[in-house]
């Protein structure tokens, strides 16, 4: 009788970050978003027992592989092998090529899932090595017929994820291919807007690799929240909250929040006390708490670890997330403002 052969997770995943010469203000602050993306990577790995091997590309107008299929215990800071150069921007010829690259790995034991993030704070403006055509879309033409007809293939168990800079850049984004749920728009001008950013790529991270363990090897939503986890999960790490200490109230009508809560007798407005339903984008503060409401039984359920299952451990500030598709939770987080729009056909959970 044969042995019995272990089926070993093991994922590829590519950074691909812009090293053009307008990264040059933002250089420190692409070292800090990809290292703590590693550690998040490192921490996760270790705690699921994945295999978990990274590839590091540089672009400006010449796309650079700087490591290869390393495993990420190794992989130094970013510090030491980033460099800004003064080109201009291949965006798509560098995402292409660290997608042909990942191609050449073998993948006949184990199960493998493959996962590309692209960092950049510009738009595409020289792949092809052509440093001047600036949009110009008889030589870019080609290059987004490319670009665009790799993204609509890729197998199920590839994921390509990119960070850009605004939202005319992720409507850009949308055009190459990547899916929306897969862009996140980050401000690498502010401090605030990198620790964002670190607290994005750190539960995407968290994300992508406790998918894997559910079965999915491949997300169009990789940076939203929620869609990974199980009651058992909620279960297992949460506190229930006494029926008796809060209250759900169904939102018919887009509404300011107090307004909202004013108009319903047995319930009063406090500061803090009112949790909208998670749906769209927002940024979530470090001080701002979360609860997971078990859709069948609108049982809640808190406490400390709320945040780091959710969004993934060692995120110390502020997140932007939007709520995943989980057929079993709802997530709901904590607000303090008074004018907070409350969405249509949402819920609003008031502690009393």
């Amino acid at each position: 009788m044969a042995a019995k052969r272990i089926q070993h997770k093991v994922n590829h995943v590519a950074l691909v970050v812009d090293s053009s010469g307008s990264m040059r203000p933002r250089e420190s602050q692409l070292i800090r978003v990809v290292d703590e993306f590693v550690a998040g990577l490192k921490a996760e790995s270790d705690k699921l027992g994945h295999e978990t091997r990274i590839s590091l590309y540089s672009f400006d107008h010449r796309v650079e592989n700087l490591v290869w299929d390393m495993d990420v215990k190794h992989l130094p800071s970013m510090r030491g092998l980033y460099k800004v150069n003064n080109g201009a921007t291949a965006l798509i010829e560098a995402s292409l090529k660290s997608l042909d690259d990942l191609d050449h790995i073998w993948e006949e034991y184990g199960e493998h899932s493959f996962l590309q993030i692209v960092v950049t704070d510009g738009e595409e403006n020289a792949s092809g090595g052509d440093r001047r055509h600036d949009g110009d879309m008889a030589v870019l033409g080609p290059w987004l017929d490319k670009i665009s007809a790799r993204m609509g293939a890729l197998p199920g168990h590839w994921t390509s994820a990119i960070l850009v800079p605004n939202s005319l850049a992720k409507r850009t984004a949308q055009n190459y291919g990547f899916p929306a749920g897969n862009i996140a728009v980050w401000d690498a001008d502010s401090q605030e807007g990198v620790k964002e950013a670190i607290g994005t790529v750190r539960a995407a991270a968290t994300s992508f690799l406790r998918g894997r363990e559910k079965g999915v090897r491949g997300t169009k939503n990789l940076f939203a929240v929620g869609q990974d986890i199980s009651i058992d999960d909620v279960r297992a790490n949460l506190e229930p909250v006494p029926a008796d200490r809060f209250r759900l109230l169904e939102v018919a009508t887009d509404v300011a929040i107090r307004s909202f809560v004013d108009a319903h007798p047995d319930v009063t407005y406090q500061r803090g006390s009112c949790y909208y339903q998670l749906g769209t984008r927002v940024q979530v503060q470090p001080d701002k708490e979360v609860i997971v409401v078990e859709k069948d039984t609108d049982r809640a359920y808190t406490g400390d670890a709320a945040r780091s299952l959710l969004f993934g451990t060692g995120i110390q500030g502020t997140v932007s997330v939007k709520a995943g598709s989980n057929p079993k939770l709802e997530v709901y987080v904590q607000s303090r403002s008074v004018n907070r729009k409350l969405k249509a056909k949402t819920r609003l959970l008031i502690m009393l």
